[in-house]
This record gives C-alpha cells, structure tokens and sequence, in this order.
C-alpha cells in the first residue's frame, strides 16, 4: 500500500528533477516528460483500483503513528481527483510536444509541469493541514514559474496580480492553521474531526473556519475574491492555461470539501449558508463575466468562475446527494475545460488568432476541430447526452429537495447564459466567413497538427462517454459522498477508530 500513495507524488517530482538535468538535449527531456506522465498515470490507476476494491487507504510516513507523523490518505474523492490530474497531466504533455516551440522555454515547462503535478496530488493525498500547506506552495512555486514562462508584458502582469493573492491566501492558511493547532492541540484532519468537537468556544472555532472559506476561496477563485484569475489565465502558453484550468482552481474545491465535511461541521446553519450565498454569486458573477468577453481565452476563464459555483452549491446544499453532484461536476468540469482550453490553443495554431473578430470559416476549414470544439462546449453549457447535462441535473435535484428553489433557478439560468457564450464562440469563430483582413492561417506541419489534436479528441471522447455511460462516475460520485458525509471511515483508516 505505501508504494500506491507515495508514487503519484514522487513519480512527477523525480520526472521533474530528472528533466531539469537534461535541458541540454530536448529529445530527453521531452520523453523523459512524456515516460513521467505515464507513469504518473499508471501509478494512480493502481491507487484508484486499490481504493475502489479495498476502501480508505492510509500511510504512516517513516513509521509515526497518527497524528504525530506525516499522514498520506486516500479515500474515494482523493484517489479519484490524482487519477484526473494524472490524466489531464498526460494530456497536456502530449499537447506541449505540439504546441511548444524547441527553445529555452520548451525546456522550462516539461519540468515545470511535472513540478506542479506534484503539488497537486500531494495535496490531494495529505492527511494533515500542514502538509496541505507545503503543498500548496510547491503548486504556488511552480504555476508562477510557469506564468511567466516567455517573459511577455501581459504574463508579467497577470503574474504579479496571481502572486499578491496567492501570498495573501497563504497568509490566512497559515493563520488558520495557527488558530485551529492553538485550539485543539492537533492539525491531522482524522484526529481534528475528534478534537474539535471537544472545543469549548464554538463561536470562535466558526471565525477559524471562516478564516479557512476565505483562504481556500482565494485559490478556488470564487466570489468576490475572484478578480486574479480573469487576468493571469489567458496570459501564459496554451498547455499551461489548460492545466491550470483544469487543476488549480479544484485543489481549492477540493480543500473546501474535505474540511467543510470532515473538520468543521460544528455550525452548519452558519458555514455552509454562507457558502449557499458564495456559490450562487459565484455562478452569476462568472457567467455576467464571461458574456462581455470577446477573445476566447478570457471567455473561457470567467466561465472558470462560473463553473466553480456550481461546485461550492454541492458542498453548501451538505446532503449526501449534494455532494454527489458536486463531484460528478468537478470530475467532468477538469476534463471539460482542459480540453477547452487546448481546443482554443489549437484555434490559434491553425488560425492565427484567438479573438473572435478575426476568426471565422473554422466549421468549413476545420471540420474535426469544429466537431471537437462542440462535444467540450455544449457539455460545459449542459446540453444532453453529454456529460455537464448530468452534472447539471444532479445539483438542481439537490437544489430542490433541499428547498432551496431560488439556487436551483440560479444554476438553470447560469445554463442558459453558458449557452449563449458558447453559442457566441461557435458563430464567430466556426460558422462565420474568415474577415478578409485576417489573411490566410498559418502553416502547421502535420505531426504537430495530430499532437494537437489527439488529446483533444481523446478528452472529447470520454465527455462522451461520461455521458452516454454515466452509471460507473455516479457510483464513484456517490461512494465518494457517502464517505464525506460519515467521517467515521476517514478516521478509522487513519487512528484505528471511528468518530465521536
């Protein structure tokens, strides 16, 4: 069992180390990245299977028993979000080997992505709130380096914006952290949930956890402490955008999720209708946002925004159904707006450009790419059979059965404004003639075409697929809420006994 929780975090690192060495030969470098994706892949396979025939899984590192040493766990949403990292991860090495021109800067990002494939299964795998901390500095590390990879005004400026939040988001973890320690004597999550409920000043343990809302919100970009995101994610290489879009932001869901069930579920009648409240506004701030853009990397971030709404509404709504939907909507969400944001990179290979006005005849020009374009987008909008249509429809059940009629209303007209954005984009971008002013698209060799668009395709087919075959995630969504829901298995894998 050691080797299946300590390899998704170890395997990108040393594919990390491993590729910084070789930046003399770009070849090795390269496969060096691409065997380190694969690999990453395979090891978090291993640990989903483990965690989905035999349960909770838990590791003492160095032998110190819980809750002195470092814990590594992974329960059904762990394991589940380090294997979609893992898959979005190959993708997006893939794609680089297409998009990325050989230079200084192709030499950078191979390790640099591995870097923060890292920081981003490590904190999905820690069982402690420090631990959580250190890795969200290695991402934080990692995705600076990245943003500013090519050195241009526009990267240098979202970069700044990204790093002042980033470090006041830090600061309020680290705050946090310091409060909840003074507090109950512990920071391993099983052995909090115990402690906590042994707290004298509950109204003071609700300020720490409002503490934690506003620094994890600050990562997972949701309102009003959103604004960064708009202006760094259309800044840097197209691979880095997708896996940043894909994985950044749900680290933060994912933090919300596992402390708002596990830690703080002392005061739900305060905690989580706050977090009803940031949902909604979350969902109509992204969308309002999105409408008024017209270049489609910026449409696609504050759909980012949006998106994350729904999310916080399956934590907030804290019903077992709830929460089910708002991990079948995290799941598809990564794969779908990775893929979005690879289908806008391949947009501005083979035509020139990614603002609207300039685009044009892509569905005449670019018949696969125009039908790669529509499986991702109208999923993202919710249409049927396609994956976002359940994600959708699971979270507007658990809307209504939970009386709360006016979300529900939010989530169906954030649809229909998701609809327009995306409708927006295929008009001018696929459907319209090419402006003549545009001139002809650029020349792309062919083998760099295909790297382009295999990971497309391959994402675009499991949308697909998701959604023709819903069943199998909807039983991972569900096993995985049934464990956030009873925090008793969490903690009998990690101390040997269940809650309080």
């Amino acid at each position: 069992m050691n080797w299946l929780l300590i390899c998704p975090i170890v395997i990108p690192l040393a594919a990390a180390v491993i590729g910084f060495a070789g930046r003399g030969s770009e070849r090795t470098q390269r496969g060096v990245s691409l065997a380190g994706a694969v690999a990453l892949s395979a090891a978090a396979a291993g640990l989903f299977s483990h965690v989905w025939r035999e349960g909770i899984a838990a590791v003492q590192i160095g032998g110190w028993p819980a809750p002195y040493g470092i814990t590594l766990v992974a329960d059904h949403l762990s394991a589940a979000m380090v294997a979609v990292s893992a898959l979005i991860g190959l993708a997006t090495v893939i794609y680089a080997c297409g998009d990325t021109r050989r230079g200084r800067l192709s030499q950078a990002l191979h390790p640099l992505l591995h870097a923060l494939l890292a920081g981003v299964c490590g904190a999905f795998l820690a069982g402690d709130v420090f631990n959580l901390y250190v890795w969200f500095e290695v991402m934080l590390i990692a995705s600076l380096a990245l943003l500013v990879l090519g050195g241009k005004p526009a990267q240098l400026d979202g970069a700044v914006r990204y790093a002042a939040l980033s470090l006041i988001a830090t600061t309020l973890l680290l705050s946090g952290i310091g409060l909840l320690y003074g507090l109950t004597g512990t920071l391993n999550m099983a052995d909090l949930h115990l402690r906590v409920q042994e707290v004298e000043d509950q109204g003071l343990l609700t300020l720490v956890a409002v503490v934690f809302i506003i620094a994890f919100g600050l990562k997972a970009a949701v309102f009003p402490l959103f604004f960064w995101l708009p202006a760094s994610y259309h800044t840097p290489q197209i691979a880095v955008s997708a896996v940043f879009s894909g994985l950044l932001t749900k680290v933060g869901v994912y933090a919300l999720m596992r402390f708002f069930t596990l830690i703080f579920r002392h005061d739900v009648g305060y905690t989580h209708e706050l977090l009803l409240w940031v949902a909604g506004l979350t969902m109509v701030t992204g969308v309002l946002g999105a409408a008024s853009q017209n270049e489609l990397r910026r449409i696609l971030s504050f759909h980012i925004i949006s998106q994350i709404g729904y999310m916080i509404l399956g934590l907030a709504l804290f019903t077992t159904l709830g929460l089910l939907g708002g991990i079948f909507y995290v799941i598809h969400h990564i794969i779908v707006k990775a893929n979005l944001f690879f289908v806008s990179g391949a947009v501005n290979r083979l035509a020139g450009s990614t603002e609207l006005r300039t685009l044009g005849g892509l569905y005449r020009d670019k018949p696969l790419l125009a039908a790669l374009f529509f499986v991702p987008a109208f999923s993202l909008a919710g249409f049927p059979p396609l994956s976002g249509f359940w994600a959708k429809l699971l979270l507007i059940r658990a809307s209504v059965e939970s009386e709360e009629f006016v979300l529900a209303g939010v989530a169906l007209l954030v649809g229909l404004l998701t609809v327009f954005s995306m409708t927006k984009i295929w008009l001018n971008a696929f459907w319209k003639a090419r402006p003549e002013e545009s001139g002809p698209p650029p020349p792309v060799a062919p083998r760099r075409r295909w790297l382009l668009l295999a990971p497309i395709a391959a994402l675009a087919a499991i949308t697909v697929a998701i959604g023709l075959y819903a069943g199998p995630l909807y039983t991972l969504a569900e096993r995985a809420a049934a464990e956030l829901m009873d925090p008793s298995l969490y903690v009998a894998a990690v101390l040997g006994r269940g809650s309080q």
